[in-house]
């Protein structure tokens, strides 16, 4: 007799794992480059951007070459000469009066027929953090049947210890603002009538505001 063994069923293959995908060149790239900046940039380097531009902020808007001479200048630590070389010394405008009086002799001289001043005084208020160290207020008075302007000019008191030319300038900037209101081309036009160097002075007192930024006072 013959004998039929039942055939054995073959056992299944276990499942293969899904082939890895391969990371294109580019994407390699990417997180080669995302791993490098990650072990450069430290806290310490943020902190150091964020004083860099802390320190800067003042002549955040002028030209790249004029930034990076700043920059020299900060690295190699001669801003505070550099002021010193072209302003040695401090105006003597102390008090309110002697400040309304100067104000007065540009009025007369380059704006006789713009609204009258009322008052010209140094305030304690206004701080270099403001970086406004002049402000000029303007108001209308009702008297009887007439209206009449009443212009005010107040001056950082901190401006009472630097050279006579930044003082000019500040002051020339808040004078201009009674015949022209806004910073326009007139505005600036006329400030530079009123003296030929005022860009000049206005990127020298910035600098002197740097100065002060970064803990050094010059004068």
């Amino acid at each position: 007799m013959s004998s039929n063994k039942p055939s054995k069923t073959p056992r299944a293959a276990p499942p293969k794992a899904p082939p890895k995908m391969p990371i294109k060149a580019s994407s390699a790239k990417v997180i080669a480059a995302r791993d490098t900046l990650a072990s450069l940039v430290t806290s310490k380097d943020v902190k150091a951007k964020q004083q860099q531009q802390a320190h800067l902020k003042y002549i955040a808007g002028y030209s790249t070459n004029t930034i990076e001479q700043v920059k020299r200048h900060i690295a190699n630590d001669s801003l505070e000469r550099l002021l010193l070389s072209r302003y040695p010394r401090v105006h003597e405008i102390r008090t309110d009066k002697a400040l309304y009086d100067y104000a007065m002799e540009f009025k007369q001289q380059y704006l006789k027929q713009s609204d009258p001043l009322s008052k010209v005084i140094f305030d304690e208020k206004i701080s270099l953090s403001h970086q406004a160290l002049g402000l000029h207020t303007y108001a209308n008075r009702v008297q009887g049947s007439k209206v009449k302007a009443k212009n005010e000019i107040r001056i950082s008191s901190r401006l009472k210890y630097v050279p006579e030319p930044l003082l000019r300038m500040v002051v020339i900037h808040e004078l201009a603002h009674l015949r022209e209101k806004d910073h326009n081309k007139a505005f600036y036009q006329l400030c530079t009538y009123m003296t030929a160097d005022y860009h000049q002075l206005e990127l020298d007192l910035r600098l002197l505001l740097t100065c002060i930024e970064l803990g050094k006072t010059p004068y």
